[in-house]
Protein backbone atom coordinates (compact mmCIF):
# COMPACT_ATOMS: atom_id res chain seq x y z
CA UNK A 1 0.00 0.00 0.00
CA UNK A 2 2.83 2.66 -0.99
CA UNK A 3 2.48 5.80 -2.79
CA UNK A 4 4.60 5.84 -5.98
CA UNK A 5 6.75 9.63 -6.44
CA UNK A 6 5.39 12.66 -7.62
CA UNK A 7 5.42 12.19 -11.81
CA UNK A 8 5.73 8.46 -11.92
CA UNK A 9 4.71 6.87 -15.12
CA UNK A 10 1.64 4.30 -15.25
CA UNK A 11 0.88 3.06 -19.38
CA UNK A 12 0.93 0.55 -21.70
CA UNK A 13 3.60 0.11 -24.67
CA UNK A 14 2.85 -1.25 -28.36
CA UNK A 15 4.68 -1.43 -31.74
CA UNK A 16 3.67 0.25 -34.78
CA UNK A 17 3.06 -2.86 -36.83
CA UNK A 18 1.45 -4.74 -34.01
CA UNK A 19 -1.59 -1.45 -33.80
CA UNK A 20 -1.70 -0.07 -37.13
CA UNK A 21 -1.04 -3.15 -39.85
CA UNK A 22 -0.56 -2.00 -43.72
CA UNK A 23 -2.63 0.74 -43.44
CA UNK A 24 -2.97 4.00 -45.16
CA UNK A 25 -0.04 5.70 -47.13
CA UNK A 26 3.36 4.11 -46.23
CA UNK A 27 6.04 1.98 -48.12
CA UNK A 28 6.19 -1.61 -47.59
CA UNK A 29 8.25 -3.17 -44.81
CA UNK A 30 9.91 -6.43 -44.29
CA UNK A 31 6.81 -7.49 -42.53
CA UNK A 32 5.17 -7.19 -45.66
CA UNK A 33 7.27 -10.42 -46.27
CA UNK A 34 4.94 -12.43 -43.25
CA UNK A 35 2.63 -15.04 -44.06
CA UNK A 36 -0.01 -13.97 -40.99
CA UNK A 37 -3.52 -12.40 -42.26
CA UNK A 38 -3.35 -10.87 -38.90
CA UNK A 39 -0.91 -7.88 -40.28
CA UNK A 40 -3.05 -6.49 -42.60
CA UNK A 41 -4.73 -4.38 -39.93
CA UNK A 42 -3.73 -6.36 -36.86
CA UNK A 43 -6.37 -4.02 -34.10
CA UNK A 44 -7.15 -1.16 -36.51
CA UNK A 45 -5.84 1.13 -34.45
CA UNK A 46 -5.06 3.59 -37.69
CA UNK A 47 -8.17 3.99 -37.34
CA UNK A 48 -9.42 3.56 -33.99
CA UNK A 49 -7.12 5.10 -32.36
CA UNK A 50 -9.37 7.93 -30.55
CA UNK A 51 -11.05 4.86 -28.87
CA UNK A 52 -8.55 3.64 -27.70
CA UNK A 53 -6.72 6.50 -26.58
CA UNK A 54 -10.18 7.43 -24.45
CA UNK A 55 -9.68 3.32 -22.67
CA UNK A 56 -6.45 4.47 -21.39
CA UNK A 57 -7.16 7.69 -20.02
CA UNK A 58 -10.23 6.01 -18.44
CA UNK A 59 -7.93 3.25 -16.90
CA UNK A 60 -5.51 6.13 -15.54
CA UNK A 61 -2.71 5.77 -18.02
CA UNK A 62 -0.21 9.25 -18.04
CA UNK A 63 2.33 7.91 -20.63
CA UNK A 64 1.98 5.23 -23.99
CA UNK A 65 5.26 3.94 -25.88
CA UNK A 66 4.66 3.75 -29.40
CA UNK A 67 6.64 2.80 -32.58
CA UNK A 68 6.65 5.27 -35.62
CA UNK A 69 6.94 3.26 -38.60
CA UNK A 70 9.92 4.38 -40.57
CA UNK A 71 8.35 2.75 -43.56
CA UNK A 72 5.30 5.18 -42.72
CA UNK A 73 7.55 8.31 -43.14
CA UNK A 74 10.15 7.10 -45.57
CA UNK A 75 8.63 4.65 -47.65
CA UNK A 76 11.89 3.43 -49.50
CA UNK A 77 13.67 4.39 -45.82
CA UNK A 78 16.34 7.02 -47.49
CA UNK A 79 14.68 9.03 -49.72
CA UNK A 80 11.56 11.57 -49.86
CA UNK A 81 9.90 12.46 -45.77
CA UNK A 82 6.08 11.27 -46.26
CA UNK A 83 4.30 14.28 -45.00
CA UNK A 84 0.45 12.50 -44.94
CA UNK A 85 2.89 9.52 -42.60
CA UNK A 86 4.29 12.29 -40.40
CA UNK A 87 0.62 14.02 -39.52
CA UNK A 88 -0.58 10.98 -38.95
CA UNK A 89 1.55 10.46 -35.76
CA UNK A 90 1.23 14.45 -35.02
CA UNK A 91 -2.07 13.47 -34.76
CA UNK A 92 -1.68 10.96 -32.63
CA UNK A 93 0.62 12.56 -30.13
CA UNK A 94 -2.04 15.86 -29.93
CA UNK A 95 -4.87 13.44 -29.43
CA UNK A 96 -2.32 11.58 -26.29
CA UNK A 97 -1.65 15.07 -24.97
CA UNK A 98 -5.51 16.37 -25.16
CA UNK A 99 -6.32 13.59 -22.80
CA UNK A 100 -3.22 13.91 -20.42
CA UNK A 101 -1.24 10.79 -21.96
CA UNK A 102 2.52 11.76 -22.43
CA UNK A 103 3.90 10.00 -25.24
CA UNK A 104 6.98 8.15 -25.53
CA UNK A 105 7.89 7.13 -29.08
CA UNK A 106 10.43 3.65 -29.88
CA UNK A 107 12.10 4.84 -33.43
CA UNK A 108 12.56 1.33 -34.31
CA UNK A 109 10.86 -1.98 -33.67
CA UNK A 110 11.70 -4.81 -35.90
CA UNK A 111 10.27 -3.61 -38.90
CA UNK A 112 12.78 -2.35 -41.56
CA UNK A 113 11.61 -0.81 -44.92
CA UNK A 114 11.59 -3.35 -47.39
CA UNK A 115 13.72 -1.56 -49.66
CA UNK A 116 16.33 -1.15 -47.44
CA UNK A 117 16.05 -5.10 -46.29
CA UNK A 118 15.90 -5.47 -50.12
CA UNK A 119 19.20 -3.57 -51.41
CA UNK A 120 21.50 -3.68 -48.46
CA UNK A 121 20.62 -6.19 -46.19
CA UNK A 122 19.34 -3.99 -43.57
CA UNK A 123 21.86 -2.96 -40.70
CA UNK A 124 23.90 -5.53 -42.15
CA UNK A 125 24.89 -2.03 -44.37
CA UNK A 126 26.46 1.22 -42.92
CA UNK A 127 24.21 2.93 -45.97
CA UNK A 128 21.29 2.16 -43.39
CA UNK A 129 22.75 3.46 -40.23
CA UNK A 130 23.21 6.48 -42.26
CA UNK A 131 19.51 6.33 -43.59
CA UNK A 132 17.69 5.56 -40.28
CA UNK A 133 19.73 8.06 -38.56
CA UNK A 134 18.58 10.65 -40.92
CA UNK A 135 15.18 9.42 -40.78
CA UNK A 136 15.56 9.59 -36.17
CA UNK A 137 17.21 13.11 -36.54
CA UNK A 138 14.03 14.56 -38.70
CA UNK A 139 11.55 13.07 -36.48
CA UNK A 140 12.93 14.09 -33.36
CA UNK A 141 13.36 17.52 -34.61
CA UNK A 142 9.68 17.47 -35.85
CA UNK A 143 8.13 16.30 -32.28
CA UNK A 144 10.91 17.66 -30.15
CA UNK A 145 8.56 20.59 -28.98
CA UNK A 146 5.69 17.75 -27.61
CA UNK A 147 7.60 14.29 -26.77
CA UNK A 148 10.05 14.45 -24.26
CA UNK A 149 11.54 10.65 -23.94
CA UNK A 150 12.84 8.53 -26.63
CA UNK A 151 14.04 5.12 -27.37
CA UNK A 152 15.99 4.13 -30.73
CA UNK A 153 15.66 0.68 -30.55
CA UNK A 154 13.58 -1.93 -29.33
CA UNK A 155 15.08 -4.73 -27.11
CA UNK A 156 18.47 -3.80 -28.32
CA UNK A 157 20.52 -6.94 -27.10
CA UNK A 158 18.11 -8.76 -29.58
CA UNK A 159 20.17 -7.87 -32.54
CA UNK A 160 23.16 -9.48 -30.67
CA UNK A 161 21.37 -12.97 -30.87
CA UNK A 162 20.00 -15.15 -33.45
CA UNK A 163 17.11 -12.76 -34.24
CA UNK A 164 19.31 -9.87 -35.00
CA UNK A 165 18.71 -11.09 -39.23
CA UNK A 166 15.25 -11.33 -39.49
CA UNK A 167 14.83 -7.54 -37.10
CA UNK A 168 17.65 -6.07 -38.65
CA UNK A 169 16.26 -6.43 -42.14
CA UNK A 170 19.24 -8.48 -43.37
CA UNK A 171 16.94 -10.97 -45.11
CA UNK A 172 19.34 -12.43 -47.93
CA UNK A 173 22.34 -12.69 -45.59
CA UNK A 174 24.48 -15.21 -44.48
CA UNK A 175 23.50 -16.00 -40.14
CA UNK A 176 27.30 -16.18 -40.03
CA UNK A 177 28.96 -14.51 -36.63
CA UNK A 178 30.36 -11.97 -38.95
CA UNK A 179 27.40 -10.95 -39.71
CA UNK A 180 25.45 -11.08 -36.21
CA UNK A 181 28.02 -9.27 -34.67
CA UNK A 182 28.26 -6.19 -37.67
CA UNK A 183 24.28 -5.77 -37.20
CA UNK A 184 24.59 -5.47 -33.92
CA UNK A 185 27.64 -2.89 -33.81
CA UNK A 186 25.86 -0.85 -36.62
CA UNK A 187 22.80 -0.85 -34.73
CA UNK A 188 24.78 0.53 -31.43
CA UNK A 189 26.88 2.90 -34.12
CA UNK A 190 23.27 4.16 -34.85
CA UNK A 191 21.82 4.59 -31.25
CA UNK A 192 25.01 6.33 -30.40
CA UNK A 193 24.47 8.81 -33.37
CA UNK A 194 21.13 9.25 -32.44
CA UNK A 195 21.59 10.12 -28.77
CA UNK A 196 24.54 12.25 -29.47
CA UNK A 197 22.09 14.38 -31.48
CA UNK A 198 19.79 14.33 -28.78
CA UNK A 199 21.91 15.52 -26.49
CA UNK A 200 23.54 18.17 -28.51
CA UNK A 201 20.36 19.90 -29.77
CA UNK A 202 17.53 19.37 -27.58
CA UNK A 203 18.64 19.72 -23.36
CA UNK A 204 14.87 19.46 -22.32
CA UNK A 205 14.76 15.57 -24.44
CA UNK A 206 14.91 12.51 -22.46
CA UNK A 207 16.70 9.79 -24.69
CA UNK A 208 17.69 6.01 -23.46
CA UNK A 209 18.90 2.34 -24.67
CA UNK A 210 16.14 -0.26 -24.36
CA UNK A 211 16.72 -4.15 -24.05
CA UNK A 212 15.16 -7.42 -23.04
CA UNK A 213 17.08 -7.69 -20.03
CA UNK A 214 17.61 -11.74 -19.40
CA UNK A 215 17.93 -13.02 -16.35
CA UNK A 216 19.59 -16.10 -16.83
CA UNK A 217 19.51 -18.99 -13.95
CA UNK A 218 22.26 -21.59 -13.99
CA UNK A 219 20.47 -24.75 -14.00
CA UNK A 220 22.61 -26.27 -11.09
CA UNK A 221 25.47 -25.20 -8.30
CA UNK A 222 27.81 -26.59 -10.95
CA UNK A 223 30.48 -24.03 -12.05
CA UNK A 224 29.59 -24.59 -15.63
CA UNK A 225 26.17 -23.93 -15.01
CA UNK A 226 27.05 -20.78 -13.40
CA UNK A 227 29.95 -19.77 -16.03
CA UNK A 228 27.12 -19.96 -19.06
CA UNK A 229 24.83 -18.02 -17.27
CA UNK A 230 27.38 -15.32 -16.20
CA UNK A 231 28.70 -15.21 -19.82
CA UNK A 232 24.69 -14.88 -20.81
CA UNK A 233 24.94 -11.67 -18.79
CA UNK A 234 27.83 -10.10 -19.88
CA UNK A 235 27.25 -10.78 -23.13
CA UNK A 236 23.42 -9.72 -23.76
CA UNK A 237 22.91 -7.27 -20.99
CA UNK A 238 26.18 -5.47 -19.31
CA UNK A 239 28.14 -5.21 -23.15
CA UNK A 240 24.71 -3.25 -23.98
CA UNK A 241 24.57 -1.81 -20.57
CA UNK A 242 28.28 -0.62 -20.53
CA UNK A 243 28.15 1.12 -23.92
CA UNK A 244 24.66 2.61 -23.33
CA UNK A 245 26.62 4.31 -20.29
CA UNK A 246 30.28 4.37 -21.03
CA UNK A 247 30.61 4.24 -25.07
CA UNK A 248 32.72 0.88 -24.83
CA UNK A 249 32.00 -2.82 -24.88
CA UNK A 250 33.11 -5.14 -22.05
CA UNK A 251 36.80 -6.23 -22.87
CA UNK A 252 35.59 -9.69 -22.45
CA UNK A 253 33.63 -9.31 -25.86
CA UNK A 254 36.14 -7.38 -27.47
CA UNK A 255 38.74 -10.43 -26.36
CA UNK A 256 35.91 -13.06 -27.85
CA UNK A 257 36.23 -10.97 -31.30
CA UNK A 258 39.94 -11.21 -31.32
CA UNK A 259 40.23 -14.98 -30.79
CA UNK A 260 37.70 -15.85 -33.05
CA UNK A 261 38.35 -13.32 -35.86
CA UNK A 262 35.33 -11.75 -36.01
CA UNK A 263 34.80 -9.23 -38.08
CA UNK A 264 32.17 -6.83 -36.65
CA UNK A 265 33.12 -3.85 -39.24
CA UNK A 266 34.58 -1.77 -36.16
CA UNK A 267 36.98 1.15 -37.53
CA UNK A 268 38.54 3.68 -35.99
CA UNK A 269 36.22 6.61 -36.99
CA UNK A 270 33.43 4.82 -34.57
CA UNK A 271 35.25 5.56 -31.33
CA UNK A 272 34.55 9.13 -31.10
CA UNK A 273 31.05 8.36 -31.69
CA UNK A 274 30.72 5.79 -29.57
CA UNK A 275 32.69 7.03 -26.81
CA UNK A 276 30.76 10.25 -26.52
CA UNK A 277 27.39 8.65 -25.96
CA UNK A 278 25.40 8.86 -22.72
CA UNK A 279 21.92 8.03 -21.62
CA UNK A 280 19.37 9.82 -19.50
CA UNK A 281 17.64 6.48 -18.35
CA UNK A 282 17.72 2.67 -18.85
CA UNK A 283 14.62 1.15 -20.24
CA UNK A 284 13.88 -2.60 -20.66
CA UNK A 285 11.57 -5.20 -21.18
CA UNK A 286 10.90 -7.77 -18.52
CA UNK A 287 8.36 -10.78 -19.22
CA UNK A 288 9.94 -13.55 -17.95
CA UNK A 289 13.57 -15.64 -16.72
CA UNK A 290 15.41 -18.31 -18.39
CA UNK A 291 17.56 -21.17 -17.01
CA UNK A 292 20.42 -22.54 -18.52
CA UNK A 293 22.09 -25.81 -18.59
CA UNK A 294 25.63 -25.78 -19.77
CA UNK A 295 25.65 -29.63 -20.58
CA UNK A 296 23.56 -28.72 -23.77
CA UNK A 297 26.16 -26.26 -24.90
CA UNK A 298 28.83 -27.58 -27.98
CA UNK A 299 32.22 -26.42 -27.32
CA UNK A 300 33.00 -23.45 -29.44
CA UNK A 301 29.11 -21.65 -29.14
CA UNK A 302 29.22 -18.01 -29.18
CA UNK A 303 27.47 -16.79 -26.10
CA UNK A 304 25.02 -14.74 -27.73
CA UNK A 305 23.46 -18.55 -28.87
CA UNK A 306 23.81 -20.10 -25.43
CA UNK A 307 19.80 -19.38 -24.51
CA UNK A 308 18.82 -20.63 -28.55
CA UNK A 309 20.64 -24.16 -27.67
CA UNK A 310 20.69 -24.92 -23.96
CA UNK A 311 17.36 -22.42 -22.52
CA UNK A 312 15.62 -25.33 -20.36
CA UNK A 313 12.21 -24.79 -18.01
CA UNK A 314 12.70 -24.11 -14.41
CA UNK A 315 10.81 -26.26 -12.32
CA UNK A 316 10.18 -23.97 -9.41
CA UNK A 317 8.06 -21.60 -11.56
CA UNK A 318 5.07 -21.50 -13.13
CA UNK A 319 4.40 -20.53 -16.74
CA UNK A 320 1.86 -19.81 -19.36
CA UNK A 321 1.11 -22.40 -22.53
CA UNK A 322 4.05 -20.75 -24.37
CA UNK A 323 6.79 -21.84 -20.99
CA UNK A 324 6.83 -18.03 -20.38
CA UNK A 325 7.62 -18.46 -17.12
CA UNK A 326 5.93 -16.18 -14.16
CA UNK A 327 8.93 -14.74 -11.94
CA UNK A 328 8.53 -11.27 -10.24
CA UNK A 329 11.34 -11.74 -8.01
CA UNK A 330 13.16 -11.87 -11.16
CA UNK A 331 11.63 -8.45 -12.07
CA UNK A 332 13.43 -7.57 -8.90
CA UNK A 333 16.50 -8.68 -9.48
CA UNK A 334 16.33 -6.71 -12.81
CA UNK A 335 15.52 -3.57 -11.50
CA UNK A 336 18.30 -3.78 -8.40
CA UNK A 337 20.85 -5.18 -10.57
CA UNK A 338 20.21 -2.33 -13.65
CA UNK A 339 20.40 0.39 -11.04
CA UNK A 340 22.68 -1.00 -8.41
CA UNK A 341 25.69 -1.35 -11.44
CA UNK A 342 24.96 1.70 -13.69
CA UNK A 343 22.86 4.15 -11.54
CA UNK A 344 20.38 5.52 -13.66
CA UNK A 345 17.03 5.75 -13.34
CA UNK A 346 15.61 2.49 -15.06
CA UNK A 347 12.18 2.13 -16.41
CA UNK A 348 10.24 -0.96 -17.38
CA UNK A 349 8.62 -0.11 -20.30
CA UNK A 350 7.52 -3.88 -21.52
CA UNK A 351 5.92 -6.00 -18.44
CA UNK A 352 2.65 -8.34 -18.91
CA UNK A 353 1.26 -11.86 -19.20
CA UNK A 354 -0.09 -13.45 -22.72
CA UNK A 355 -2.89 -15.80 -22.34
CA UNK A 356 -5.17 -17.38 -24.73
CA UNK A 357 -8.84 -16.03 -24.30
CA UNK A 358 -12.30 -16.05 -25.86
CA UNK A 359 -15.23 -13.65 -25.25
CA UNK A 360 -18.60 -15.49 -25.29
CA UNK A 361 -21.62 -14.62 -24.75
CA UNK A 362 -20.54 -11.01 -24.02
CA UNK A 363 -19.52 -11.82 -20.78
CA UNK A 364 -16.34 -9.82 -18.99
CA UNK A 365 -13.13 -12.52 -19.07
CA UNK A 366 -12.20 -12.94 -15.67
CA UNK A 367 -8.34 -12.59 -16.11
CA UNK A 368 -7.76 -12.89 -12.70
CA UNK A 369 -4.37 -14.62 -13.60
CA UNK A 370 -3.44 -11.62 -14.80
CA UNK A 371 -4.22 -9.28 -12.28
CA UNK A 372 -2.15 -11.83 -9.95
CA UNK A 373 0.86 -11.10 -12.83
CA UNK A 374 0.33 -7.45 -12.75
CA UNK A 375 0.22 -6.91 -8.64
CA UNK A 376 3.00 -9.27 -7.85
CA UNK A 377 5.18 -7.99 -10.51
CA UNK A 378 3.92 -4.30 -9.72
CA UNK A 379 4.73 -5.36 -5.59
CA UNK A 380 8.19 -6.47 -6.53
CA UNK A 381 9.08 -3.36 -8.29
CA UNK A 382 8.24 -1.42 -4.62
CA UNK A 383 10.26 -3.99 -2.86
CA UNK A 384 13.27 -3.16 -5.30
CA UNK A 385 12.45 0.88 -4.78
CA UNK A 386 11.67 0.89 -1.07
CA UNK A 387 14.07 -1.74 0.21
CA UNK A 388 16.96 -2.09 -2.34
CA UNK A 389 16.83 1.76 -3.29
CA UNK A 390 16.31 1.45 -6.56
CA UNK A 391 15.20 4.91 -8.96
CA UNK A 392 12.51 3.94 -11.02
CA UNK A 393 10.92 6.43 -13.55
CA UNK A 394 7.51 3.98 -14.57
CA UNK A 395 5.57 0.91 -15.08
CA UNK A 396 4.42 0.27 -18.85
CA UNK A 397 2.16 -2.82 -19.26
CA UNK A 398 2.71 -4.40 -23.05
CA UNK A 399 -0.56 -4.32 -24.86
CA UNK A 400 -3.10 -3.32 -22.40
CA UNK A 401 -5.51 -3.22 -25.29
CA UNK A 402 -4.95 -6.68 -27.02
CA UNK A 403 -2.34 -6.98 -30.01
CA UNK A 404 -1.35 -9.48 -32.00
CA UNK A 405 2.22 -11.38 -30.56
CA UNK A 406 5.21 -10.64 -32.23
CA UNK A 407 4.52 -13.69 -33.81
CA UNK A 408 1.33 -12.46 -35.11
CA UNK A 409 -0.42 -14.76 -33.15
CA UNK A 410 -4.42 -13.12 -31.89
CA UNK A 411 -4.46 -16.10 -29.53
CA UNK A 412 -1.43 -14.86 -27.35
CA UNK A 413 -3.30 -11.70 -25.96
CA UNK A 414 -1.92 -9.53 -22.99
CA UNK A 415 -4.48 -6.90 -22.93
CA UNK A 416 -7.09 -5.51 -20.23
CA UNK A 417 -9.31 -5.21 -23.20
CA UNK A 418 -10.22 -7.51 -25.42
CA UNK A 419 -10.33 -6.76 -28.64
CA UNK A 420 -12.80 -9.03 -30.93
CA UNK A 421 -10.42 -10.51 -33.91
CA UNK A 422 -9.22 -14.00 -34.42
CA UNK A 423 -6.39 -15.03 -36.53
CA UNK A 424 -8.73 -16.08 -39.41
CA UNK A 425 -11.28 -13.60 -38.61
CA UNK A 426 -11.15 -9.51 -38.62
CA UNK A 427 -14.88 -9.48 -36.82
CA UNK A 428 -15.90 -6.01 -36.06
CA UNK A 429 -12.79 -5.66 -33.50
CA UNK A 430 -15.11 -4.30 -30.76
CA UNK A 431 -13.09 -3.15 -27.29
CA UNK A 432 -14.28 -4.62 -23.91
CA UNK A 433 -13.26 -4.37 -21.01
CA UNK A 434 -11.48 -7.61 -18.80
CA UNK A 435 -11.31 -7.62 -15.55
CA UNK A 436 -7.88 -6.47 -15.26
CA UNK A 437 -8.83 -3.21 -16.18
CA UNK A 438 -10.69 -2.17 -13.15
CA UNK A 439 -7.57 -3.26 -10.90
CA UNK A 440 -5.34 -1.63 -13.00
CA UNK A 441 -7.52 1.66 -13.09
CA UNK A 442 -7.66 1.70 -9.53
CA UNK A 443 -3.44 0.95 -9.83
CA UNK A 444 -2.37 3.52 -11.66
CA UNK A 445 -4.71 6.24 -10.84
CA UNK A 446 -4.13 6.05 -7.01
CA UNK A 447 -0.63 6.41 -7.99
CA UNK A 448 0.17 2.38 -6.86
CA UNK A 449 -1.52 2.59 -3.80
CA UNK A 450 -3.87 0.45 -4.69
CA UNK A 451 -2.09 -1.80 -5.81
Amino acid sequence: MTTMPTGFFWGNSTSSMQTEGFQGVRGKSTYDLKKETTWEKTIDEYHRYPEDFDLMAEMGVNMYRFEISWARVVPDGDGEFNEAGIQFYSDMIDALQARGIQPMIALYHFDMPLALAEKYNGFLSRHVVDAYVRYAKEIISRFADRVTYWLTFNEHNLYFTNMAYDIGGAINAEQSLDNLYQIFHHTMLAHAHVANFVHEQFNQLKIGGMLAYQVTYPATSKPTDVFAARRVDTFLNDNLLTMFTAGHYLPEVLAFVATHNIDMDYQPKDDAVLSKQTSDFIAFSYYRTDMLNADKIPDGTAPNRYLDIANETNPYLTANEWSWTIDPLGFRNALTSIYSRYQLPVFPVENGLGWREEMTDDQMIQDDYRIQYHRDHIDAMKQAMIEDGTNVIGYLGWGLIDIPSSSGDMNKRYGAVYVNRTNEEERDMSRSKKASFDYLRDVFKSNGFNS
